[in-house]
């Protein structure tokens, strides 16, 4: 059979996925990577957003360290505090996601800071001062002026944390110990370096 003929007549087959699926539990490692990517994405979204607001219109004292903090944000020693909090190479699925979670969270939250940083100081502060004229605190001139008017540096963000943390086979290797917890990175790496000569 030519490996490379194109699937017509009876050379159609779906063999390949019922395989794919009933063998290598490919639904319980793309339900993992949905679970982490969008708990990602969701937790840099809030977290970057109400840092770099608060950062952007607040003067406080200790305001341009946390700016280098934020710059230097990805040389924590994550995996060593989770280490010391006793949440890794756990039975639990909760803890084995959340271990993978935290340190893309952290990763994300600095180049996302900074996009949303660079667009919030372009907005007029006018807009702002008039919510604050008309009652709103903080938080609700956040969510209801500041929000709407960065949708699109929000949706980059988002994509963009949400693409990394899919992809993120080193962190799911390390932490992704036991094949029932794995993300569907991690199950396609080992797929390819096992079945790389089965085509199907």
């Amino acid at each position: 059979v030519d490996s490379f003929a194109l699937p017509a007549g009876d050379l159609f087959t779906t063999a390949n996925y019922k395989m794919a699926f009933e063998r290598l539990g490919i639904a319980t490692a793309y339900r993992n990577s949905m679970i982490i990517s969008g708990t990602v994405a969701v937790a840099v979204i809030l977290l970057a957003g109400m840092a770099s607001f608060a950062l952007v219109r607040y003067q406080f004292k200790i305001r341009g360290f946390l700016m280098s903090l934020v710059v230097a944000g990805m040389m924590f020693p994550v995996y060593q505090l989770q280490n010391k909090m006793g949440i890794t190479a756990t039975n639990s699925l909760f803890l084995n996601l959340l271990c993978v979670i935290l340190p893309q969270i952290a990763g994300n939250l600095s180049f996302a800071i900074v996009v949303l940083t660079g667009y919030i100081k372009s907005l007029p502060i006018e807009l702002e001062e008039a919510a604050y004229m008309e009652g709103s605190n903080a938080f609700q001139t956040f969510f209801k002026v500041v929000v709407p008017l960065t949708k699109p540096s929000f949706a980059t963000v988002a994509i963009f944390s949400f693409l990394w943390s899919y992809n993120d086979l080193f962190t799911q290797m390390f932490f992704l110990r036991n094949k029932k917890f794995w993300a569907i990175t991690r199950l396609m790496q080992m797929l390819t370096s096992k079945e790389g000569t089965n085509y199907g």
